[in-house]
C-alpha cells in the first residue's frame, strides 16, 4: 500500500545561496516491506512502486533506510528515467546494489534546471553525511585578511566566517599561521593599525606598536587622515597584486620627503620599502598573470583518494590545503572530483578559474551551478603545468602518509583485540575521565578514537550534577548512566556507528566494577571495560590495567600497545583538566554583581578595578561603594544591601 504526502518548500529552506527562491517540491514515499526474499527486489519495489506518478523534469532524490536515515543523496536531469536505472540489478554495481538494498523510502524534490539540482545535491550530502555518496570530510572555514571600512582609521586584521563587517577581504589562506606571519609582514611595512575601535578611543598616547614601528598611531594623532590613508591605499594595491604599484608610491613619497628635508619621514620609508623588497624576493610562489585561481589535484591509491587544493590569489600562492574524500572504492575519479567541487565550493567565494588534474564528470554543469563565471581547465603546458604537477606530489605524499597512519593504527588496533582478548577490532574506543579540586567544580569528559585516529569531533563534555564530594566512582557512574541513556534511547539497534566497541577508563579494578555495573544497570554487558592505573610510583611506563575477570596487566615498557593506550588516557586527561579549569576560571570571574539590576559590564570593571576583588566589594560600606566613578548613592545603598541579605529593590 502506497503512502504519500506532499510538502511545499523553497530552495532557501536548505540554506543555500542562491538568487532568488526556487519553486520546488518534495514528495515522501514509503511502501511496506515486499514478501520477496532478495534484499534488492524488496528494495527495488519500493523504487517501482513511485515511477507511475514520478516527475519527469530535474530536481534531487533521497534514499531513505529503515529508521529514516537518508543513505544517498543523487541528482537528476529527468528523475522518472534515473529512479528507473535503479530497478536494473544487472547494470547497477555492488554499491548501488548494496544501497537499493537498504532502501525503504524515497523523497524527491523537483527543481527548476538541473543546475540547482546540483548545488541543492552537494548541500544536503553535507548536512546529511549520506554513506553512500563521495564525502568530504574536514571542511573548514578559511581565514582571510580584512581591512575595514566602518572607522576614519581602517584596520588590519584576521577573519574567520560569515563576511559581515564591512571591509576589503584578502584570501583565503590555507591556515591561520599563514595570516599570521602576513599580517606582521604587513604591519611591518604599512603600519595599519590592528587594535579594537574602544582601545583605539581610550588611547591618550602611543602603544607599543607605535615604538616597534608596526603602526602610525593614528589614534594619537602622529599621522594625517590623508597619509594614513594613503598607507591604506598601498595596503590593498599590495594585497591586490600590485606590489609594483605600491612600492612605486613608497618610492616617489621617500623622494619627497628627501627634498622637503623630512629625513626622518624617508628613512622610514626606506625601511619599509627594504621589507617590501625582501617579501617580493622570497615570496615562494610567485605566478605572474595567474590573478585568482585555485589549483585542485586528485590521486588515487589502493581505494582511497587525496585532493590538495592550492590557493592563488593575485598572482601570489595563499597556501594549500589537502582533503581525504570518502567514498566506495568502485566511484570513478572525475565523479569523485565533481563531488568534491560542489560541496568545497558550496559555501566558498568561487575563483574564476580552476585547475584540474582532471575534467569532473558534467564540468559544464558543474560550472553553470558555481555561478556560470567559472572555468575548469586541465593544464598542459609552461607554468601551469608545474602547479598542477606540484599540486599531485603533494596529494600523491599526503594520501601516502594518511595510508601508512591507518595501517599503523590497524596493527594496534589488533594487536589491542590480542593482548585484551577482545571479543572484536574495536571500530571506536571511548576514554572517560573526571576533574576536579576537592569535590569542586566537577566535570566529566568522554574522548573518541578509532582506525583513522582521534575523533575529535564527538569529544563530549560533562557537567557533574547529581555526584557530591569527592566520590569519582559515583561521578563516573554518572557520566555513564547519562551517555548510554541517550544513546539507548536514540539508537537502541546500534546501527549509527557511534556505540563503542571498548571503554577505557581511568582507574583501577574498582572504577572498573563499578563502571561494569552501570552498563549492566542498563541491560548494557557485551561492551569491554578496561581501566587504566598508574603503578606504586605514579610513573609513566609503570601503568597496570583491569579488565574483570582477569587478572591485572602490565605491558612492557617499550610495548607500543601501551603508548598508544598512554596516548588515549593523556588525551581524556587533558581535555577534562581544561573543562575544569575553564569552568572554574568562569566560576572565580563571577562576583555576584551580574545580578544586581544596573550593574553593567563597564560600572562592574570601575568596582573590581576600585576595591580589588567582589570580596572587598561584599565588606566595603554604601558610603565608600559611592564613591567609585559612576556608581550613584543609591545604586550604592542597592550593592551594599545585596552583599549584606537585605532586599534588593
Amino acid at each position: 500500500m502506497l503512502k504519500y504526502c506532499y510538502i511545499s518548500l523553497t530552495y532557501d529552506s536548505f540554506g543555500l545561496a542562491c538568487g532568488e527562491a526556487l519553486n520546488s517540491l518534495t514528495f515522501c514515499f514509503m511502501t511496506k516491506p515486499s514478501s520477496k526474499n532478495s534484499l534488492f527486489e524488496r528494495g527495488a519495489d519500493v523504487l517501482r512502486a513511485q515511477l507511475k506518478t514520478m516527475p519527469s523534469g530535474p530536481g534531487v532524490y533521497r534514499m531513505v533506510g529503515v529508521k529514516g536515515q537518508v543513505l544517498y543523496v543523487g541528482k537528476a536531469k529527468n528523475l522518472k528515467k534515473r529512479v528507473t536505472s535503479y530497478t536494473q540489478q544487472a547494470r547497477l554495481p555492488r554499491r548501488i546494489q548494496r544501497m537499493v538494498a537498504q532502501t525503504y523510502g524515497l523523497e524527491i524534490v523537483v527543481t527548476a534546471s538541473e543546475a540547482e539540482a546540483l548545488l541543492l545535491e552537494a548541500n544536503l550530502i553535507k548536512h546529511y553525511k549520506t554513506p553512500f555518496n563521495v564525502l568530504l570530510r574536514d571542511d573548514k572555514s578559511f581565514p582571510f585578511i580584512v581591512i575595514t571600512r566602518d572607522h576614519p582609521y581602517p584596520q588590519l586584521l584576521k577573519h574567520r566566517g560569515a563576511k559581515t563587517q564591512k571591509g576589503w577581504y584578502y584570501g583565503p589562506f590555507a591556515s591561520a599561521a599563514s595570516v599570521n606571519e602576513t599580517l606582521i609582514l604587513l604591519q611591518r611595512v604599512f603600519m595599519l593599525r590592528n587594535c579594537s575601535d574602544s582601545y583605539f578611543a581610550a588611547r591618550k598616547r602611543p602603544c607599543l606598536q607605535y615604538h616597534i614601528k608596526r603602526c602610525t598611531a593614528p589614534c594619537c594623532g602622529k599621522v594625517s587622515a590623508k597619509d594614513y590613508a594613503q598607507q591604506v591605499s598601498e595596503t590593498r594595491a599590495f594585497l591586490s597584486g600590485h606590489s609594483r604599484k605600491a612600492q612605486k608610491q613608497m618610492n616617489e613619497a621617500m623622494q619627497q620627503a628627501s627634498d622637503a628635508m623630512d629625513y626622518e619621514r624617508a628613512a622610514s620609508l626606506r625601511d619599509r620599502i627594504a621589507v617590501l623588497t625582501s617579501i617580493q624576493s622570497r615570496q615562494d610562489v610567485y605566478v605572474e598573470g595567474l590573478g585568482n585561481a585555485d589549483v585542485i589535484a586528485l590521486h588515487q591509491e589502493g581505494g582511497h583518494s587525496a585532493i590538495t587544493v592550492l590557493f592563488f590569489r593575485a598572482d601570489r600562492h595563499y597556501g594549500a590545503r589537502t582533503y581525504f574524500p570518502a567514498h566506495d572504492e568502485d566511484h570513478e575519479s572525475a565523479a569523485i572530483l565533481a563531488a568534491f567541487i560542489a560541496q568545497f565550493y558550496a559555501d566558498k567565494d568561487v575563483p574564476p578559474l580552476i585547475l584540474v588534474s582532471e575534467m569532473p564528470s558534467d564540468s559544464t554543469l558543474l560550472a553553470k551551478a558555481l555561478g556560470g563565471k567559472v572555468t575548469f581547465s586541465v593544464p598542459k603546458l609552461d607554468k601551469k603545468k608545474r602547479l598542477m604537477d606540484h599540486a599531485k606530489a603533494n596529494a600523491a605524499q599526503a594520501l601516502a602518509r594518511k595510508m601508512a597512519e591507518q595501517n599503523e593504527q590497524e596493527k594496534l588496533l589488533q594487536a589491542l583485540t590480542k593482548i585484551f582478548h577482545l571479543p572484536r577490532v574495536p571500530q571506536r574506543i571511548e576514554v572517560y575521565d573526571n576533574s576536579h579540586i576537592a569535590g569542586q567544580f566537577p566535570v566529566g569528559v568522554m574522548i573518541a578514537a578509532g582506525p583513522e585516529g582521534f575523533l575529535k569531533k564527538t569529544y563530549r563534555k560533562f557537567t557533574i550534577k547529581q555526584a557530591h564530594g569527592q566520590d569519582d566512582f559515583a561521578m563516573m557512574q554518572e557520566v555513564l548512566g547519562r551517555r548510554f541513556k541517550r544513546l539507548l534511547a536514540e539508537d537502541p539497534a546500534r546501527t549509527s556507528g557511534v556505540w563503542p566497541d571498548l571503554l577505557l577508563i581511568d582507574g583501577g579494578a574498582g572504577q572498573v566494577g563499578k563502571v561494569t555495573q552501570a552498563l549492566a544497570d542498563l541491560g548494557i554487558k557485551d561492551i569491554p571495560v578496561i581501566g587504566i592505573a598508574k603503578g606504586p610510583d605514579r610513573h609513566a611506563g609503570q601503568e597496570r590495567f583491569f579488565r574483570k575477570g582477569h587478572p591485572p596487566l602490565v605491558l612492557p615498557a617499550q610495548d607500543p600497545v601501551l603508548y598508544y593506550l598512554q596516548r588515549l588516557r593523556d588525551e581524556a586527561h587533558r581535555m577534562a583538566i581544561g573543562t575544569h579549569r575553564a569552568k572554574r576560571a568562569k566560576a572565580i570571574s563571577y562576583s555576584g554583581l551580574e545580578e544586581i539590576s544596573g550593574i553593567g559590564a563597564r560600572r562592574k570593571k570601575a568596582l573590581l578595578q576600585h576595591f580589588g576583588s567582589a570580596k572587598a566589594i561584599e565588606n566595603a560600606r554604601a558610603d565608600d561603594i559611592g564613591r567609585v566613578h559612576g556608581i550613584s548613592a543609591a545604586l550604592a545603598k542597592k550593592i551594599y544591601d545585596y552583599f549584606h541579605g537585605n532586599v534588593v529593590g
